[in-house]
């Protein structure tokens, strides 16, 4: 299985429905008046926090998620079909950051956690919801409100309550398989373990922990060299660590110290999580070389096992010891800041910009300004003067002024060409869809 712990994905709600402009035309009902439908609300992002997936690795094949749009209204006062939501999984420990802030949006630490990331625009109003006693035929619409698009960086770091850390082929794997049901690759060579495996270790009273097998850790590791770098992060949600030690290796109070050197300067609260040494191996070396090395590293800590991967020995007196420890050690308390996630809701796509494209003619752009133009029927005089009230109170005429507007120049929105004169504008006659 292939792992992969930090990708980017590009996220789009989805667009509410325009509202309909329509007459209600009933054989024998006399002055039918206004039955336009809303449009339907578009698809909310959401993900998903679950614990049936271990790695980002689905996101490599497909980066990019939308949701539904709403249905624009219709007739007979009929409203657009809302869009289904769209809800995407992710592995329980995701830590999802907006690409474009670089806020922490969201920490998903527990099994279906779930955080929305984009609403789905509003859908827009029928010209029968403008019906009032003054006014009994509206003719204009409303559009509905975009979609919100988004570039998500997504992290994983493990949940796991202990860690197992240790240089290439100190027995980590053989461990982890021995008193669990995962099954890792076990090879006699350096860096048999590419992904981080995780198994879960049953007590005596029934219920479990879960234990990591944090690969690739050398010298160098927290500067990038091996595969520990990119693991490093894994550890720092565990409760405490297991330090396996190869005691054939040439040198294994070095190894030790390397490894504790590496997790002080990834990070102050690696290097100060408790640690329980194990030194593995034993049934290659012989009595003395045994007394030997307990006395070495009796002074780095009053918990040493002397234990063999390989044959069990030992091995259950130190599972005994770390399901103690797994009651006693709480689970650390996450140091990521989580800020308030605005972008999420945020929907407004009033901005605009006057373009000059001619000597007298200028272009108006804009999300809000394109879709109140795509609803405006330019032979429907009431649409059009609803239109120009709209721009002038977003200020689109103050900045045309601005840019050099003057009488008799057209003023381009979208579909719509509009002659200025002073304190009215009149639509051209071929102004089309």
């Amino acid at each position: 299985m292939q792992f992969l712990d930090k990708t980017k994905i590009k996220i789009i709600s989805g667009k509410g429905g325009n509202g309909m402009v329509a007459w209600r035309r009933e054989k024998y009902v006399d002055k039918g008046g206004p039955a336009g439908g809303d449009g339907g609300r578009g698809g909310d992002v959401y993900l998903v926090a679950t614990e049936d997936m271990s790695t980002l690795m689905d996101f490599k094949f497909k980066s990019v998620f939308k949701a539904e749009n709403g249905e624009n209204g219709g007739i007979k006062n009929m409203h657009g079909r809302c869009a289904k939501d769209l809800f995407i999984h992710v592995p329980v420990g995701t830590v999802v950051k907006d690409v474009k802030t670089g806020n922490i949006i969201a920490d998903l630490i527990h099994d279906r956690q779930t955080v929305l990331v984009a609403k789905g625009g509003r859908g827009g109003r029928g010209n029968a919801r403008f019906a009032t006693a003054q006014k009994r035929a509206p003719q204009f619409c409303e559009p509905g409100e975009p979609s919100i698009e988004r570039e998500l960086e997504l992290e994983l770091k493990l949940i796991a309550d202990v860690g197992l850390l240790g240089m290439p082929n100190a027995g980590k794997s053989t461990l982890i398989s021995r008193i669990s049901s995962a099954k890792p690759k076990i090879a006699d060579y350096p860096f048999t373990t590419l992904v981080p495996n995780l198994g879960v270790v049953r007590k005596r009273s029934g219920d479990g922990y879960v234990v990591a097998d944090i690969p690739g850790l050398i010298e160098g590791a927290s500067e990038g060299v091996g595969l520990g770098h990119d693991f490093l992060r894994h550890v720092e949600r565990c409760r405490f660590l297991v330090h396996l030690v190869d005691v054939t290796a040439e040198n294994p109070l070095e190894n030790f110290e390397v490894i504790n050197n590496e997790l002080a300067l990834h990070s102050q609260k690696l290097a100060d999580l408790y640690q329980i040494i194990a030194l593995n191996k034993i049934d290659a070396i012989d009595e003395e070389r045994k007394s030997e090395l307990q006395r070495q590293f009796a002074d780095y800590s009053d918990n040493v096992f002397m234990i063999s991967a390989v044959t069990g020995e030992n091995v259950d007196k130190l599972v005994d010891f770390m399901s103690v420890k797994v009651d006693e050690i709480e689970k650390p308390v996450s140091e990521i800041v989580v800020e308030e996630d605005l972008d999420a809701f945020n929907n407004d796509d009033s901005e605009f910009e006057v373009i000059k494209v001619t000597k007298d003619s200028f272009a108006v752009e804009g999300g809000k300004i394109r879709r109140l133009a795509n609803v405006t029927d330019a032979r429907n005089i009431e649409q059009i003067i609803r239109l120009q009230n709209i721009m002038t109170g977003m200020g689109v005429f103050e900045e045309l002024k601005k840019k050099g507007l003057k009488d008799g120049d057209t003023i381009i929105v979208g579909h719509l060409e509009f002659v200025h004169y002073d304190d009215h504008e009149e639509v051209k006659s071929d102004g089309t869809n």
